[in-house]
């Protein structure tokens, strides 16, 4: 009798909103099992060794991973990001790569705006006082007369845009891969990353990638008091060089919901408690909202039931050639 083809789930929150989209799997016959969230090989290893269909979240996927699985036809990104996921070696085994744009788009959006918020109105340090009998008053700037720059205008970075388009706010924008005319009709004006460094009171990253944008230079010339915003990757900001500028005094709050030890990094400069009061921290929380976690679920869901059919999936990342995948295989051998 021929086994049932195994899912393998590594994000923490699949099927944990209102969708049951672990039943849809064992509903079409499929057999589901949970990895750690974290991707260590060695714990994969024997789960991987059976999948047919992984359902991915954010931590690593690599060569040695692949190597794992030998049935192994679809990554089913949970979100939106492949940065984590090595292409070539997956070109190179002919899986598939899919992901979820849009799913959760809207609720990365709002909570840069929380973020924003908190920051600019003293939430948590005003709750915090409060509570410990002291009613004194940090007194606050209006959203709507600041200029907020956003660096990274894509499905998020423009949702962001139009929210601040409800409070008034002037919106400066950096995306290399976005068109001027493009930024102009979504509402934010053009800027180099100089431009929005000198300009603007708030800054909220939505970037790929994991290439320092804010360093000790870009800190540098940033506007005094500016409010640093972060709902993408650790791995775009230099956390000591940002540090550094808290505690001068450079840039009032970080407000992010990322940090460079969520990766296993050794604990972040950011999280002193003598920079307590000028950070917000979330848990990597962003896109966790009952909407969200269902969309990206079904996204997912969606391709892995299309595979195990014999039809092509939705939103298929696009692979690197075959030549480049065995230049690139040739390149690891030297």
């Amino acid at each position: 009798m021929t086994p049932p083809p195994t899912v393998l789930v590594t994000s923490r929150s699949f099927s944990s909103g209102d969708l049951d989209a672990r039943g849809a799997l064992e509903s079409a016959g499929a057999r589901v099992i949970t990895g750690p969230a974290h991707h260590a090989v060695d714990a994969l290893r024997p789960l991987l060794a059976h999948a047919t269909a992984w359902i991915a979240g954010t931590g690593p996927i690599t060569a040695d991973h692949l190597d794992a699985a030998p049935h192994l036809r679809l990554i089913a990104r949970y979100g939106v990001g492949v940065d984590a996921v090595d292409l070539a070696a997956v070109a190179r085994r002919g899986i598939l790569v899919t992901n979820t744009p849009g799913a959760n788009s809207g609720a990365v959006a709002d909570h840069a705006l929380a973020l924003m918020l908190a920051a600019l109105r003293n939430v948590t340090r005003g709750d915090q006082r409060v509570r410990a009998g002291d009613w004194s008053v940090n007194r606050a700037r209006e959203l709507g007369r600041l200029t907020v720059g956003i660096i990274g205008a894509g499905r998020i970075g423009r949702g962001v845009a139009a929210r601040l388009a409800g409070f008034g706010s002037t919106v400066l924008g950096h995306d290399p891969w976005v068109l001027d005319s493009d930024l102009r009709a979504a509402g934010i004006e053009p800027a180099s990353l100089n431009g929005i460094a000198d300009r603007c009171d708030i800054v909220s990253l939505h970037a790929p990638g994991e290439q320092p944008l804010i360093d000790a230079a870009w800190l540098a010339a940033a506007r005094p008091g500016l409010i640093l915003v972060n709902t993408a990757r650790a791995g775009l900001v230099d956390e000591a060089a940002l540090a550094k500028a808290l505690d001068e005094g450079k840039v009032r709050v970080y407000a992010s919901d990322t940090l460079s030890s969520e990766a296993g990094e050794p604990t972040s400069p950011l999280l002193t408690e003598a920079l307590a009061d000028r950070t917000i921290f979330t848990p990597h929380s962003a896109a966790q909202t009952v909407e969200a976690v269902d969309s990206m679920s079904l996204g997912t869901v969606s391709a892995v039931l299309a595979v195990l059919r014999g039809d092509a999936p939705a939103n298929i990342v696009p692979l690197p050639s075959s030549k480049a995948a065995t230049e690139d295989a040739t390149k690891e051998k030297i």
